[in-house]
């Protein structure tokens, strides 16, 4: 009975161990992909000024965001921890204001590595916006 006890404490500390190194990881993939949100967002130009406020408008361009997050992600020391990193086809901005940021990763968790060699894939989101103010 005492052998049973231990299997099963030694099987939940296994998971548990997996499970807090996938979150680990992806709180860091979700930390770079905070960064190349903050860089791609200020990959603005200026637009046209906007006859009720007077002022000038950030615009955003996909490819130019795609281009900021890719350039800080490779440029980042962070992304040497991470395993089959990339810049995700959704990168890039919907309304040309907010940036969108996304990142994908393999994380191997320590232990049970043997049973998945690919890794499991983690995917973190980040969004940015660019504002003018006086």
């Amino acid at each position: 009975m005492v052998v049973g006890y231990l299997a099963v404490a030694l099987l939940v500390a296994t998971v548990m161990l997996g499970i807090t190194s996938v979150y680990l990881e992806h709180k860091r993939l979700l930390s770079l992909a905070d960064g190349a949100a903050l860089a791609a967002a200020d990959s603005f130009t200026l637009g046209e000024v906007a006859a009720q406020s007077g002022s000038p408008a950030a615009l955003l361009d996909p490819g130019r965001v795609r281009s900021a997050a890719a350039d800080f992600v490779a440029g980042s020391p962070a992304a040497l921890r991470f395993d089959s990193l990339a810049v995700a086809g959704e990168t890039g901005t919907r309304d040309g204001a907010t940036a969108v940021v996304v990142l994908t990763a393999a994380v191997h968790p320590p232990i049970v590595n043997f049973l998945v060699p690919g890794g499991i894939r983690i995917e973190a989101r980040s969004t940015a916006r660019s504002r003018l103010t006086r």
